[in-house]
């Protein structure tokens, strides 16, 4: 199924699976856009699966309380971020050594690229790059983070997902930018210097 666009707050979701929602419908139009997020939300690849169905059971607990003019998709990244933030935490009480690197599957790369192998290992490495620089972001920040540096929205619509103020949105999209930056840096700075 196609996936809403990241400009999508789900509002045109909500009216389109109509005034009665049915967690078949939510979970059609939306495990994709949620089994994202969680990864972005720092879950490991090895539970993401978990993660999904967790989020999908708060969802199937508490879909009387949405009301159908609300926006489906702003509700499932709350529900994502607590449980993602959930997962983490209970992995680093548990299983530290999960979290020493993000895994990712060489073969779900390769899938959706047709390029060369070196090509290939280059675009996993930047891959497993991107998601150990968002491990430097605290849950606040990365979250702010994700919704507007890869889900496009408009700090004022952050602030509204979230149930922030627009000032504390803003101070932490610009703290979790120079976070991010500042952990590129590093990252570059420790590559000169192994070469």
């Amino acid at each position: 199924m196609a996936e809403p666009s990241p400009a999508d707050d789900g509002h045109a979701a909500s009216s389109a699976i109509g005034a009665t929602l049915r967690i078949e419908d939510v979970y059609d139009a939306y495990a994709d856009y949620v089994f994202r997020s969680l990864r972005r939300l720092g879950v490991p690849e090895s539970l993401l699966k978990d993660a999904l169905q967790d989020v999908f059971v708060v969802v199937h607990r508490r879909l009387a309380e949405f009301h159908a003019e609300g926006h489906v998709k702003r509700w499932l990244f709350v529900i994502a971020v607590r449980v993602a933030a959930n997962h983490r935490r209970s992995l680093r009480r548990r299983w530290s050594r999960l979290l020493s690197g993000p895994e990712l599957d060489l073969e779900s790369v390769a899938a959706g690229r047709a390029e060369e192998p070196l090509e290939l290992a280059e675009h996993a490495e930047r891959i497993r790059l991107f998601y150990a620089l968002l491990e430097s972001l605290d849950d606040d920040k990365r979250s702010v983070f994700v919704l507007a540096e890869l889900e496009q929205l408009s700090v004022p619509e952050i602030a509204a997902t979230l149930g922030l103020n627009v000032n504390t949105a803003h101070a932490r999209l610009r703290a979790g930018r120079q976070r991010f930056e500042q952990a590129l840096r590093r990252y570059e700075a420790r590559t000169r210097r192994a070469v």
